[in-house]
């Protein structure tokens, strides 16, 4: 592990999960895809919350799960994410800090509201997903303590947040910082409605070698490289990507870095409850993993035990305790 401030920071959308129950003809009323992921505006996020049944708030954000997974996994962590000087905001930054990881960024009066994400779980587990970004996408620039993202080992970086110009400038001002300190960069492609809103922009970034760590599903994967069969788009993504993990749900995981190819099976479960931050954990447990200097099969099977903890619960941060979960593999 590097002689850091931190061996992982991530940046991205610093939102509250608001979870709750819903049958499929609840979606379809709402005119929802089931599984799907999309941006609404404050007073739709006022309307569906108020046609939602109970739910349970929780602190959420792709990254935020993500850097919830490694400080459980005992890794040093920081977050960098906008919030507003509401109750939400306070919620949200004291879920944070209360998880043993640095929240680097204050929260503002003058960014909107917090941002909140209301998600639908239905019986087969699936997560639909309704995100109002609020003060998430005023994230800027001057917000972004370089000096921490070149004392980081590895900067970690969700595709969710590069829809907003200022916070996906701020996004590229700390990958420039990361690499000119010598650092690792991750990203995520987060979800296929990313990859279709910005193609052009991440393959820009990889081809530039911009990312070294690159984490898609099998879903993404086939969208970024617009094919249909998953081991030509993995061929196409590890062209580019220095190290390469995809996650295949129950199929497992497949890490390509340096020529080297390591796959790995899903973990057993008991139950599954709720997919939500299936794919956050997983980054998770491999960043866990790279960050230590394992190699590609133990950082995938720390992945597979991160996301097979949370799929078994509702909501997107682990329960267990993930550093026994998985023994030996970080001792």
């Amino acid at each position: 592990m590097t002689d850091t401030r931190f061996d992982v920071l991530c940046i991205g959308n610093a939102i509250v999960d608001v979870i709750a129950d819903a049958e499929e003809g609840f979606l379809t009323e709402q005119g929802l895809d089931k599984g799907s992921m999309r941006l609404i505006d404050e007073d739709e996020a006022v309307r569906l919350y108020g046609e939602m049944g109970p739910g349970r708030e929780i602190s959420g954000g792709s990254a935020g799960n993500t850097a919830a997974g490694l400080a459980a996994l005992g890794i040093k962590t920081g977050f960098i994410g906008q919030v507003a000087d509401d109750q939400l905001g306070k919620i949200y930054q004291h879920d944070i800090q209360a998880q043993g990881i640095d929240f680097l960024v204050p929260a503002r009066n003058d960014v909107g509201a917090t941002a909140r994400c209301l998600i639908l779980v239905t019986p087969d587990a699936q997560r639909t997903m309704n995100t109002f970004l609020g003060a998430a996408q005023r994230l800027e620039a001057h917000s972004v303590n370089m000096d921490a993202v070149a004392d980081s080992g590895i900067l970690y970086l969700e595709g969710y947040l590069w829809d907003p110009s200022q916070p996906r400038a701020a996004m590229e001002a700390a990958m420039d910082a990361a690499h000119a300190a010598g650092r690792k960069v991750a990203f995520t492609l987060s979800d296929t409605f990313c990859v279709d809103r910005h193609r052009d922009g991440f393959w820009q970034l990889l081809r530039a070698g911009k990312i070294d760590i690159l984490f898609a599903n099998e879903a993404e994967a086939k969208a970024m490289a617009e094919v249909d069969d998953i081991d030509d788009a993995v061929r196409a993504l590890a062209e580019f990507a220095p190290t390469l993990a995809v996650t295949r749900s129950e199929k497992g995981a497949i890490a390509i870095a340096g020529g080297e190819r390591a796959e790995v099976t899903a973990e057993p479960i008991e139950r599954l409850v709720d997919t939500t931050g299936a794919g956050d954990l997983f980054a998770s447990g491999f960043l866990a993993g790279q960050a230590r200097g394992l190699g590609l099969e133990a950082s995938l099977k720390l992945g597979a035990v991160a996301a097979a903890e949370v799929i078994q619960h509702y909501g997107a941060r682990p329960e267990k305790n993930l550093r026994e979960l998985t023994g030996d593999l970080l001792a």
